[in-house]
Formats: structure tokens, sequence, C-alpha cells
């Protein structure tokens, strides 16, 4: 557990998280790099890594502030929380995960490796994420599935090739195919992958550009 935070538990706290992020809510469980709040305005469970947390205060005066009690069952349970350990636990599950930029991916995890997951959005299909670039995670609640999938099309069987442990691993494997890095939030982003090597993806783009990508800098990969 990370004592830096136990005292705060109970209380109703704010939170900046990288990217100019601010959720706040009350501080349900902290883990040695993970804290857990409720948000009772928009009855969400939130799975914060300490990693991104820029700023936490706790607000005394909550009057201005929608606060209710959390429910005492929470979506993921666990002795003791960790980023691995909800992930693993999560697995399967419909969440809800910001990494960067103006919206959160909505799907379910189907593997945790050493620095990244697979995951699979009904949008956007199957996803490699770099762990460290996960701002936070919501559980859906029970029995609720995003875009009101139904049961019969809500888990679909994603395809992927066999799995490294790490991400740089993984990307080599995807040498010589079209990707799209972060969404393909940049032009450059998007591009035949022509080599991976001393933690750098070297993309080919339309422009037949050769454009060189730090891999610490890489949030997701997917296909097109």
């Amino acid at each position: 557990m990370n004592r830096d935070f136990v005292h705060l538990i109970g209380k109703f706290i704010e939170i900046e998280i990288s990217g100019s992020n601010f959720r706040k809510g009350t501080l349900l469980d902290t883990g040695q790099d993970i804290l857990l709040i409720y948000d009772g305005e928009k009855n969400e469970f939130l799975y914060i890594p300490i990693l991104h947390i820029q700023r936490l205060k706790e607000i005394r005066n909550i009057d201005d502030y929608y606060d209710s009690e959390p429910p005492s069952e929470y979506p993921i349970e666990s002795k003791s929380i960790s980023f691995r350990k909800i992930l693993i636990s999560a697995k399967g599950l419909f969440v809800q995960i910001y990494v960067s930029g103006n919206k959160a991916i909505h799907g379910y995890l189907t593997s945790i490796m050493n620095d990244y997951f697979v995951f699979h959005s009904p949008i956007y299909k199957t996803m490699y994420i770099s762990m460290n670039h996960v701002k936070w995670l919501i559980p859906y609640p029970p029995n609720s599935a995003p875009y009101s999938l139904t049961n019969q099309n809500q888990h679909l069987t994603p395809k992927f090739a066999t799995l490294a442990r790490s991400f740089e691993e993984q990307l080599k494997k995807f040498e010589g195919q079209l990707i799209i890095l972060d969404g393909g939030d940049h032009t450059e982003k998007i591009g035949l992958l022509k080599n991976v090597q001393n933690h750098k993806a070297i993309l080919i783009t339309a422009e037949v550009d050769e454009v060189y990508w730090n891999l610490t800098h890489i949030k997701t990969v997917q296909f097109p």
C-alpha cells in the first residue's frame, strides 16, 4: 500500500492528471502505483496510475461539489490493488480506458504482457496499448456494455499475432505491415512499419518519407 495517501482514504479529493485532466471523487483505496476513487456525480470508479498524477489535494469544503456515498461493492474486487493486478482482474470486462487526446477507448482487455496489453474495441478492433501511457481505467457497471451491444455481439473474438512479452518485440512482429500509431492523431503516424530497432520505429508515410518514432512515446498500435 502507498503510505503517502492512506490518510486520505474516505476523503473527497481532486486530482490533476497528465494532459491537463482533472478528476474529483472519494478516495477508496491506494496501492503502490495506483489509486481508486469514486466519482459520485458520474457514478464511476476510476483506477488512476500514480505515475500520471501531477497534483492531488483534499477538498475540505465539498458543498460546491456533488458527492454521494460510494457503493459497498467495487467493480473489480482485490484485497490489495496494483496497476498490474487491476489489469489482470479486469480481463474480459468492459472498461473505458483513457490514454490521450480528447476521447476514451471502450472495449475489453484480452491479454496482459510485460509492458503492454491487448485491447479489443468494437470500433477500433484489436489495439496494442502501452501500460506506461494509461491515465485511468473505468470499469463498466455489471450487465452493461458500450454502444448498447447485445450479448450476442459484445464479445467479438479479436484476431492478433502470437504475442511477444514486450511492446518493442511485439512491434517487430508487425514489420512490413501498414499500422496506425496513437489513433493516427498525426499524418506521420500512419504508414508502413519498415523497421523496429534501438527502441525506435521507422515508419514510411504516404509521401514516402521515413519517420523515426521513439517507442517510449508511442501509446497505441492498431491496423487500418
